[in-house]
């Protein structure tokens, strides 16, 4: 959900009143009464552990009212702390495999970012400070047999970790390869510098755990000299978008004039996507297949035929509007708890203030015994607060599943824009295909009226099947890619079902147990203060 990583980190801007209040605990000793997980009868999970220490000394006019020992002080866990949730997409304990991966389940690769150290560029700056930049320090423990070691570490920059993410876009075509982290300048002009640090140091972590989680990627070769390479990533840096456009734009007069091979595809470039690329020719080849696919009228070389495939594309777009829908709601009930335990709190406020004033001025047993009924609804408003906040935290905790997914719906989307890319490279170069062999047939018809042959057109003739023998060889790579996208494309689909619905039942599951539980422990403090008041309820009847 689109708010959530903020929203995790202040659930509430709590009055400093209320965090210094003492309140009464509902078991003598002063330590909460164990719970039982309420979809489990035999499992028996604690609620908090209260401190015993009651030498604490009151910092608050309002002590004197709410007695210790410190409500306060408790040390939360989560109804569902000690169940393990399947939970997928890397979005888990990532030190185990994932449940598609073929490995053994003994195989881990964790990996732990941590230290932001800020250090300078090696160049002659005019700037001071103007080439600064931040290293983080990655750790990795793993036993798979890629890896040359057990447990090492590296420094990296961010721009390695976008290098990372380019060379595997480059090479996985077809999977649904974790996004990185945006770069965030805007973030780190405005946010506190350690604020910011953090967060990206998270946001790191994630991606590459998230990296370590994919059954494929894991033990790629990428990954590893990541993670391992000592110094300077020894990875090629990916030239920047404008720099191959300059370089596409020197080369296009020569291969549209011919100084160039006659503008020939080459088998090598064709496993990669046009767009972005050096070579404009391709560029502007396959935008004119793309407007002859939808507005030429004539049916392409070459179709998607995969109908599954095109209703799981479907189903999937559908899943993600619906998923969009259901984020957008957790936020707002996430905002509703937050809301009411506000709420609440302020209200235990008020009557700590009213029972102050009222045992104060007291007069007549009548007045104390009301000043005593309402510290007890004080400190039942302020202990339900409390428990607003640690339920929205563990409400935070597994809805945050919901807009995790709307990421990997992005990751979804990049896989089947590389299939589409390349089977219009497929496209194009059946067409260019068909065009050459017009223009030969064409050329030799006309050679055979002259006697003799006409040299030039002899001579064209032989390039224009030299260029088509190229230009066959790039068809035939260009097939082979767009057939490894494809059963890139099935193996992780399979994948991503299984997961998605084993990530669903434990984000549920967890919801649930937290919802329930929470409610009975509310529950049980307002029913404390039904019985002490259930005197008036007799008196009254």
């Amino acid at each position: 959900m689109m708010g959530y990583e903020n929203q995790e980190s202040h659930l509430y801007a709590s009055k400093e009143e209320m965090e210094s209040l003492v309140l009464d605990d509902d078991s003598p000793n002063g330590t909460a009464h164990p719970f039982s997980d309420p979809l489990s009868s035999s499992s028996s999970l604690p609620f908090a552990e209260i401190p015993t220490d009651q030498s604490q000394t009151p910092n608050s006019s309002f002590n004197s009212i709410l007695e210790p020992p410190s409500y306060a002080e408790a040390i939360f866990r989560s109804f569902d702390a000690d169940h393990s949730f399947p939970q997928l997409n890397g979005a888990h304990d990532h030190s185990i495999a994932s449940p598609s991966s073929p490995p053994s389940s003994d195989d881990f690769l964790t990996i732990t970012v941590s230290d932001p150290q800020k250090e300078q560029e090696l160049s002659n700056s005019l700037v001071p400070g103007g080439t600064a930049y931040v290293t983080y320090l990655i750790t990795t423990r793993t036993n798979l047999p890629e890896f040359d070691g057990t447990e090492f570490s590296v420094r990296r920059r961010f721009r390695d970790v976008v290098t990372l993410s380019d060379r595997l876009a480059e090479s996985y075509r077809g999977f649904f390869i974790p996004l990185r982290p945006d770069k965030s300048v805007v973030e780190s002009q405005v946010m506190q510098k350690q604020e910011f640090l953090e967060q990206r140091r998270a946001a790191l972590e994630k991606y590459l755990r998230r990296l370590a989680a994919h059954p494929v990627i894991r033990r790629s070769e990428e990954l590893r000299m990541f993670l391992e390479a000592n110094g300077k990533l020894p990875l090629v840096r990916t030239t920047d978008v404008g720099s191959r456009m300059l370089d596409g734009a020197v080369q296009l007069p020569k291969q549209i004039f011919g100084e160039t091979a006659g503008g020939m595809v080459d088998a090598n470039e064709v496993a990669q996507p046009a767009k972005g690329g050096r070579d404009l020719l391709r560029i502007f080849r396959e935008l004119k297949q793309s407007v002859s696919n939808d507005w030429g009228g004539v049916k392409p070389p070459v179709v998607e035929e995969d109908k599954e495939l095109l209703e799981k594309k479907q189903k999937l777009h559908d899943f993600e509007q619906q998923l969009s829908n259901v984020s957008q709601q957790a936020e707002a009930l996430v905002k509703a708890q937050q809301d009411i335990g506000e709420t609440m709190g302020q209200m235990g406020l008020a009557f700590v203030k009213l029972t102050k004033f009222e045992t104060e001025r007291a007069v007549y047993d009548s007045q104390r015994t009301r000043a005593a009924d309402m510290k007890n609804v004080a400190t039942a408003s302020v202990k339900a607060s409390r428990l607003y906040r640690e339920l929205n935290a563990q409400t935070v905790k597994h809805l945050d599943k919901l807009h995790e997914y709307l990421g990997v719906m992005l990751s979804v989307n990049n896989a089947f824009s590389d299939r589409s890319s390349a089977l219009l490279t497929v496209q194009t170069l059946l067409s260019e295909l068909s065009s050459l062999n017009s223009r030969i047939e064409k050329l030799e018809a006309a050679a055979s009226k002259i006697f003799g042959g006409d040299r030039s057109r002899i001579r064209k003739i032989e390039e224009l099947k030299e260029t088509h023998r190229v230009t066959e060889d790039a068809k035939s790579s260009a097939v082979r890619e767009y057939e490894r996208i494809k059963e890139n494309n099935k193996n992780e689909l399979e994948r991503f079902e299984k997961e998605r619905h084993d990530d669903f039942l434990g984000m549920l599951r967890g919801f649930i147990v937290n919802q329930a539980g929470y409610a009975e422990k509310m529950a049980n403090v307002w029913k404390t203060v039904a019985e002490e008041t259930s005197g008036y309820a007799k008196h009254g009847s």
